[in-house]
This record gives structure tokens, sequence and C-alpha cells, in this order.
């Protein structure tokens, strides 16, 4: 009788473990992380010689110049995911001179010593809200749609960006530049910011393969230094048992992906207006895959190409939006006085119109 019960007991305890181990291990199945942007590694890197671009994330919209421009131009007509380059956006009711003028992206590096981050460069954000007591809000934004499927370029001699051929047909240009692919069911979403005490609150902004954007709050930044902001999905179903089990075919239906579609920052109008300041490090999402293993005997894309074709249309509307506002901003550089800016340059060993 005394032995059957130790069995006894010893079957329970290992049912028990079993059930723990089995539980761990469903948990670890099932969720993934990854970073969506590091904007430590946004740093401009390209020219050499004047850094202004994020080699990594450039894209050239000179195809969208008129005949009028030389190469030399058109050699100029280039932008990327560098932090200088992202923009702030103010609420129609908050756009006047001074507010404008005064909202802008930075990037800023943190000191060597500090107990995060150290010696790594951020995105500093600045937004001057109205003083008058209403409502507003402010999108800080990246300086085009961040395309979804494009194949890695890299800048050849001539300063012209070209794709290799082991590249080809890849589609992983922006991937952790602000894009993750096999995004199932959003577990959560965090982002690594600076408060300075400020009350206004914060906001992500995602977007997904149907083109649909969703808002994600992570609260206000009224604290003082590095925090991890987190969204947990309250819709997220952590046992398995209760979910909904379909099947799907794959290529190319079963591509969903999240990408970034900007920062919102609400000012309440009980709050003070002016100066508002922050800094954001990374955004990091946990999610479900939507495939468990995206590793394929034959590379579908690379034959059939149907997820580029499919965003070609977009990417070309988007390039040629932005293409017509940069043209404007080069053309009015060239108006504006320039002597500060080739003095400048001539202390760096370039111009001040193409930065070489």
């Amino acid at each position: 009788m005394e032995g059957w019960l130790v069995k006894e007991y010893g079957m329970k305890r290992f049912l028990v473990l079993f059930a723990v181990a089995f539980t761990v291990l469903s948990f670890s199945v099932m969720a993934e992380q990854s970073k969506l942007i590091d904007f430590s590694e946004l740093v401009a890197n390209y020219p050499t010689n004047n850094p202004q671009q994020n080699e990594a994330t450039m894209v050239d919209f000179s195809t969208a110049a008129g005949a009028s421009f030389t190469q030399a131009d058109k050699a100029a007509m280039k932008t990327s995911l560098a932090i200088e380059n992202w923009v702030v956006t103010l609420a129609s009711s908050s756009q006047n001179v001074i507010n404008e003028a005064a909202s802008m992206v930075k990037p800023a590096t943190v000191r060597q010593g500090a107990a995060q981050f150290a010696g790594q460069t951020v995105m500093g954000v600045r937004v001057h809200f109205p003083t008058e007591p209403y409502n507003s809000w402010a999108m800080i934004a990246p300086p085009f749609d961040i395309p979804a499927y494009m194949d890695k370029t890299s800048v050849d001699a001539n300063g012209n960006l070209v794709t290799a051929a082991n590249q080809q047909g890849l589609g992983d240009k922006f991937d952790g530049y602000g894009v993750v692919k096999n995004v199932g069911t959003l577990k959560s979403v965090s982002v690594n910011v600076m408060g300075l005490n400020y009350p206004e609150s914060l906001s992500v902004v995602l977007t997904d393969q149907n083109n649909e954007q969703q808002e994600i709050p992570l609260g206000n930044l009224n604290f003082d230094g590095w925090r991890t902001l987190t969204w947990n999905n309250p819709n997220y179903v952590s046992e398995v048992r209760n979910r909904q089990l379909r099947s799907y075919p794959l290529y190319p239906n079963l591509t969903p992906y999240r990408k970034l579609t900007g920062f919102l920052v609400y000012r309440d109008a009980a709050q003070i207006g002016g100066d508002f300041i922050s800094y954001i490090k990374d955004v990091s999402i946990t999610y479900d895959k939507a495939v468990l293993n995206l590793q394929s005997d034959i590379n579908n894309e690379q034959v059939w190409g149907i997820l580029q074709n499919r965003e070609q249309a977009r990417r070309d509307a988007e390039f040629k939006r932005l293409g017509n506002i940069q043209v404007l901003r080069y053309l009015e550089s060239l108006k504006m006085d320039q002597t500060g800016q080739q003095a400048q340059a001539a202390a760096q060993g370039g111009t001040p119109a193409t930065g070489k």
C-alpha cells in the first residue's frame, strides 16, 4: 500500500512538471519579439565627409524631377530614414509660423557612463504647442511611407543606388528599419522613451498589410529619465485551447506585417502649452508568428515577385509625392542665402548643394 502511494505521488508530480514544461514551451513557441525600429541605427553616415543620409535606408526620388535638372542636381535628390529627416506635423489648429518653426527632430547622444544606452544615439523630439487652452496633437513621422517590400541597395562609386543580384526579389531593405514581417496577433508594443515630467501622452501608429492603421496608446510622459512604456493587447488569447484554429493558403496570401507610421503626442487643453521635449530610443513588438517557419525550399517572392508588384504602384505614388516635395525644397535651398552654408561646407571639404 505504501509503495502504491509513492508511485501515485511520483506520477502526479511528473504530470504537474510535464504540464508546467508544456505551458512554458507553448509560450516560448508562440511569442516572438522583434525590434521594429532602433534610432541608434539611423545615424547619418553618407557621404563620409559630410554625412547627411543613412546609407542603409536611402531612396532615390530623382525620377520625380523634370528634365531640366542636371545629373549633378539629381544626384542630390536622395533621402533616407536618418533621424534629422523625420518631420513633425502639428494639428491644423496649431499650425502657425512660430509653432512650426520651433517643432523639429534632432539626433541626440546619450552621455558616456549613463545607466542606459550610454554613448548611443536617440531621436530627440521638440514640439511647440499653442499656449492657448485647447486640445492639440503632433505627429512625428518618417520622411516617406516606409515600404514593406523593397530590395536592399548600396551606393556605388557614382553615388547611384544599386541592388546586388543576390538581393533581388528578397524585399527586405527596411526589415528592422520600421518593418517586421510574419506578424500574426500583436501581444504587446514597447517603446523606450525618456520623460522630462511632461504631462503629454504618447501613442505609436502602426500599419498592417491591409494598409489599415492602428493607434496604440502608451500613456503619459510625466516621469523623469528612461522608461519602457508597454501596451498589452487586452484581446490577446494566451490559452491555445481557446483560440480559433484555422489554416490559410501560404504565399502570397499569408504575408502579414507591421510597419511604423509614426508617433503621436497629445496635449490636453488643461495642460500648459509651449515647448514639449522628449527622446525616443526604439520600438519593440511581441507577437505570434503568422507562419512557424518562413524558410522554404523555393524562394517564392524571387520567382514570382507578387508582393513587390502589389506595392509597386503605392511605392511609386509615394515617391512621386515625396519627390515633388523634395524638389521644391531643393529649389528653395538654392534660392536661400548660401554664405553660412558655404563656409561650413568648405570647412568640411564639401559643397552646400550636394554635401559631397
